[in-house]
């Protein structure tokens, strides 16, 4: 593929655009205040990749080269519109010393202490793909501090690698763990809220 690009493959680089564009703009949404910026965005990503490929090294992925250039374009592109701040400077949200599940949901002694008081419920598969438990879903993303949000949005939406994400992000495999850890504890309440109400 990146011979192809070098090579000037106009059928390579429509394959890339196919492949990687609708994620791209959900990754840019993520730093930008609306759609026609986010668009704005991956264009200017583009053009970054097309400019950059001959000093691409291949020291990542292609795939990890390119969702690179995007979150720096669109981080710059955030803060200039005044929606965003540096990844970096959102390593605290405020909830660090907030246990990702509540204790109550533990053992608290005996020979089973810190085991599932009652194990998680069940999440039926049926009714997660029905059009309501998605749109709770993604609210419930939504609703995430900005960090865990691109982190599970990238490993859970976009199924990116953990390396892939690290990468991509610029955080360390310890910091994107307790990240994920997190925004899928938040999210698998929300859920399990929502199993309750519709029960």
């Amino acid at each position: 593929m990146l011979r192809s690009l070098r090579a000037g493959d106009e059928a390579a680089f429509v394959e890339l655009l196919r492949r990687y564009g609708p994620s791209m703009l959900r990754i840019a949404r993520l730093y930008v205040p609306t759609r026609a910026v986010a668009e704005e965005v991956v264009q200017e990503a583009w053009l970054g990749v097309l400019s950059g490929l001959d000093r691409f090294e291949g020291r990542s992925s292609l795939k990890t080269w390119i969702f690179r250039i995007l979150t720096n374009r669109a981080k710059t592109r955030g803060e200039r519109e005044g929606r965003t701040v540096p990844f970096s400077a959102l390593a605290a949200d405020g909830d660090e010393d907030e246990p990702a599940v509540d204790p109550d949901r533990f053992l608290g002694s005996g020979v089973a202490q810190g085991h599932w008081a009652a194990a998680p419920r069940a999440l039926p598969e049926e009714r997660l793909l029905a059009g309501e438990a998605r749109r709770r879903i993604e609210a419930a993303i939504a609703a995430l501090p900005p960090n865990q949000r691109t982190v599970i949005t990238l490993r859970d939406v976009e199924g990116f690698g953990a390396e892939e994400a690290c990468s991509v992000l610029g955080i360390s495999e310890t910091n994107q763990r307790v990240l994920l850890h997190r925004a899928r504890s938040k999210v698998r309440a929300a859920l399990e809220d929502y199993l309750e109400e519709t029960s």
